[in-house]
């Protein structure tokens, strides 16, 4: 989803930001308040400008608990919007979806991804809100390519989310549903925002977190409410994310701070970066937050000046701190067609295309092969491989599993595409666990091969977790990008 912060009057553009403690009416004032106003779209037009809602557009999926879709469309004044469209079991009363849409649709911040308009004809229900081209936190957090975010935008980020969340609150919409790092986006600025779509109540089974248990607030494990302290708790696993770029549970990220193992809580990548103050302050305001009884945690207000103090940098843009071209607004090219087919989990398609493209992504083992063929002693692993092959092509998955098995334990020769065939075949075997792990190993192997990436999607699709999934095939794309720019 996305837009760009030079639409909206806030006090950083070209300069860098103030830090100075902003009131939460402020940030609907400017530019953001001068976006078009919510309105009803046709369904023809919002088909039309996703390409009749192409899988290609898709930027995120959810699995069961919630099932929708998000799309990138561009719509005819070329002005590109993210497109949520839910199943029509979410909403079965197009009226209630309609005036939960028109009311988060009268928010306007430069801190939102704000919600322009919605569709809600026969049993569809889609919300249209601005498209943010520079993914999202949990992408440059976990999944970074270049570089790690610094500290200086990690702090930034927790500053600008405590300013989402308390100009919200201030408009009456206090309760957010599963704040996570896939809920923060950066627009073509870099400055990051909080996505609308969590101010929806988009499930009508009163399941609003989709995240592992592990990270939901103790509370709503009891009662299956959201409440303000909820989402303060949520706040609190963000802040545990940017201080040791993993998601660690609360509970774990607790005891490492009960017993003052502050360094072990840090990203690595941190280290001298970071001052002992500052990182002792912000380990306190996300204990505050995480604390069990929800009338212990501070609000909105207080995470705000706790944070203030923690803003470095501030007259860097956040484009520069974050390390991406600025005022790029033009979603990525699309994937491959292996990518494709492991976005789609077409087992067939990525068995036809691992078979056609044999071993030719292997660095060196043609040649170490053709060499060892020579070696009496390890006949038998190749004779293996060979069986594997063989029974690779017969789509005889059983017999290449064991085969494939025996030619890896040999240990002669290490080959990815052994284990990316493997991985295929406990995929067609129903074992994407199994699966999921041949394709980490051969990302292992060969840590810039897009197949091994795009492999362990169609594992992490197959067992539901489908945002990081999402993550996993940009990131396949984003090394296939690499390998066509070196070879032009």
């Amino acid at each position: 989803m996305g837009a760009g912060c030079s639409r909206f009057g806030f006090c950083f553009w070209t300069t860098g930001f103030k830090s100075e403690l902003h009131d939460s009416a402020d940030l609907g004032k400017g530019e953001a308040s001068s976006l078009p106003g919510f309105r009803e779209y046709s369904l023809e037009k919002l088909r039309a400008a996703t390409s009749g809602f192409s899988r290609d557009n898709i930027v995120s999926e959810h699995g069961e608990k919630a099932p929708n879709v998000v799309y990138k469309g561009k719509l005819e004044d070329d002005v590109w919007i993210a497109v949520k469209r839910f199943n029509k079991s979410a909403w079965p009363d197009a009226r209630q979806f309609l005036d939960e849409a028109r009311v988060v649709g009268q928010l306007r911040s430069e801190r939102l991804a704000n919600l322009i308009g919605c569709c809600y004809e026969g049993d569809e229900r889609l919300l249209v809100a601005e498209f943010m081209p520079h993914e999202t936190l949990s992408k440059h957090l976990f999944h970074w390519e270049t570089q790690p975010m610094k500290w200086a935008m990690r702090m930034r980020v927790a500053y600008f989310l405590a300013q989402a969340l308390d100009y919200c609150s201030s408009k009456g919409r206090a309760l957010y549903h599963d704040l996570n790092a896939y809920r923060v986006l950066f627009d073509k600025d870099g400055n990051p925002r909080l996505s609308c779509f969590g101010l929806m109540k988009n499930s009508r089974d009163g399941k609003s977190y989709s995240t592992n248990l592990a990270f939901t607030p103790p509370e709503y494990l009891k009662t299956g409410r959201v409440t303000p302290e909820s989402v303060v708790y949520s706040f609190g696993t963000l802040l545990l994310d940017l201080l040791s770029g993993k998601h660690i549970p609360p509970s774990h990220a607790l005891d490492l701070i009960r017993g003052k193992n502050y360094a072990m809580l840090m990203d690595s990548c941190l280290d001298a970066h970071v001052l002992n103050d500052d990182r002792t302050d912000l380990i306190r305001l996300a204990s505050r937050c995480l604390e069990y009884e929800p009338r212990d945690r501070p609000n909105t207000k207080t995470l705000i000046s706790s944070l203030v103090p923690l803003q470095k940098e501030t007259e860097v843009p956040s484009h520069a701190l974050l390390g991406i071209a600025h005022g790029s607004s033009t979603p990525a090219k699309p994937m491959s067609p292996l990518g494709e087919a492991c976005s789609r989990v077409d087992l067939t398609a990525i068995h036809e295309m691992l078979e056609k493209v044999g071993y030719k992504d292997d660095e060196g083992i043609a040649n170490e092969l053709s060499f060892q063929m020579w070696t009496n002693q390890i006949q038998d692993t190749l004779n293996s491989k060979k069986r594997a092959d063989a029974a690779f092509r017969a789509k005889d998955f059983t017999t290449a599993v064991n085969s494939y098995t025996h030619f890896i334990d040999g240990g002669t020769m290490i080959s990815p595409t052994a284990y990316a065939r493997r991985c295929l075949c406990y995929l067609m075997m129903e074992k994407p666990q199994e699966a999921l792990g041949d394709a980490m190993q051969a990302q292992v192997v060969s840590p810039e091969w897009p197949t091994a990436f795009y492999l362990q999607a169609a594992a992490l699709f197959s067992l539901g977790m489908d945002n990081d999934a999402r993550e996993t095939l940009k990131d396949g794309q984003a090394l296939e990008g690499k390998r066509s720019s070196r070879r032009h």
